[in-house]
């Protein structure tokens, strides 16, 4: 619907009408004028216009006018178009996904639908899912292998935050393992946030191989920092690999720390969680939605679109109009005036 900011200022619409009706017309100077007689009628020759519509000139310019005063009043009154309601969830958490990228996230020791995938092919799909489901809240990414690097800052939109996930390949940080720079940076990130609402979820495959911080001493900075550190171990117990000696049952998570990545969860007030499988990450992240809800509260907001332009944009237009109006016959009497002046050659007899 439209509406109006400020619908006084329409008030001011008759203040020139009552001006001219009322007002006193300015004193006549006297001037010194050669009075020449039937004047009128020789104007009235040369425009090729006829005497009676004299008069109505000065009533066009004074409605003209009126016009675009009104435009002029209508454009200050910030005249808005509001839309439909738009609800907008309220109190949701600021969350930041850490995902480590190093070398061994290549291993395929899960499946889909029978087939073999890697673990990060998986965790796309899992944690894609996950961030589709926090309405609310304002979820941010960081990958980490030998260094940790922001992916994606803080946001509401969700979208591009899944999208860059999915764009994630293996080892564009590095082969190694850095928990304790990711979580050190995930902390920098979150520490201007309310304490209440800081939450890390942070995956990984291995133990810290890689960084300048501890997996500790990061710990210890998130506790006193008031942030909450979910860890995810990924990796199944046992797979088949083939040899020069036959196929032959290996353990590809034997390098993954889970009593530390217990310890990180344990000391902030988080959880530690263990996915073997497909099946057991998508639980995970159930797990976590229940843990830590999604905003249920809505504040709906009405967007505004400010139209005062059209009306402003009208009015400088009449008002172009009206000072082309003027210029162009006076243009044209100055010119003609000046030739007058100048003289022109008499034509040659037979021309």
């Amino acid at each position: 619907m439209m509406s109006l900011v400020w619908p006084w200022i329409l008030a001011l619409g008759p203040l020139p009408w009552l001006i001219r009706r009322w007002a006193s017309p300015a004193p006549e100077q006297a001037v010194a004028a050669l009075r020449v007689p039937h004047f009128r009628d020789m104007v009235h020759l040369q425009s090729g216009r006829p005497g009676a519509n004299l008069p109505s000139r000065s009533s066009w310019w004074f409605w003209a006018g009126m016009v675009i005063w009104l435009l002029l009043l209508l454009a200050a009154a910030r005249p808005q178009w509001i839309g439909e309601p738009v609800g907008l969830p309220t109190s949701g958490r600021d969350l930041m996904l850490a995902v480590d990228i190093s070398g061994s996230m290549a291993i395929p020791d899960f499946s889909v639908n029978g087939k073999e995938v890697t673990r990060l092919a998986v965790v796309k799909r899992a944690a894609g899912e996950f961030i589709a489901r926090r309405t609310g809240d304002r979820v941010g990414l960081i990958v980490f292998g030998s260094q940790a690097y922001v992916q994606t800052p803080l946001t509401f939109d969700r979208e591009t935050v899944s999208t860059m996930l999915q764009e994630t390949e293996i080892g564009l940080a590095g082969k190694e393992t850095a928990i304790g720079d990711a979580i050190g940076l995930a902390v920098k990130r979150l520490k201007e946030q309310p304490a209440e609402s800081r939450v890390l979820v942070l995956l990984t495959d291995g133990a810290n191989t890689a960084g300048e911080v501890s997996p500790n001493q990061a710990g210890e900075l998130a506790k006193e920092q008031g942030l909450r550190i979910y860890t995810i171990g990924v990796g199944a117990d046992s797979m088949e690999v083939d040899s020069l000696f036959g196929s032959r049952t290996v353990n590809p998570s034997r390098d993954l720390d889970e009593n530390t990545l217990r310890h990180l969860a344990q000391s902030t007030g988080g959880l530690y969680l263990r996915a073997k499988n497909t099946e057991a990450l998508t639980n995970v992240y159930a797990e976590l939605d229940r843990l830590e809800p999604a905003s249920t509260d809505v504040e709906l907001f009405r967007p505004r679109t400010e139209l005062f332009i059209w009306p402003l944009g009208l009015a400088l237009g009449l008002s172009v109009l009206m000072a082309v109006s003027v210029l162009v016959p006076k243009g044209l009497a100055v010119g003609t005036g000046w030739l007058a002046k100048a003289g022109h050659p008499k034509p040659l007899v037979g021309q």
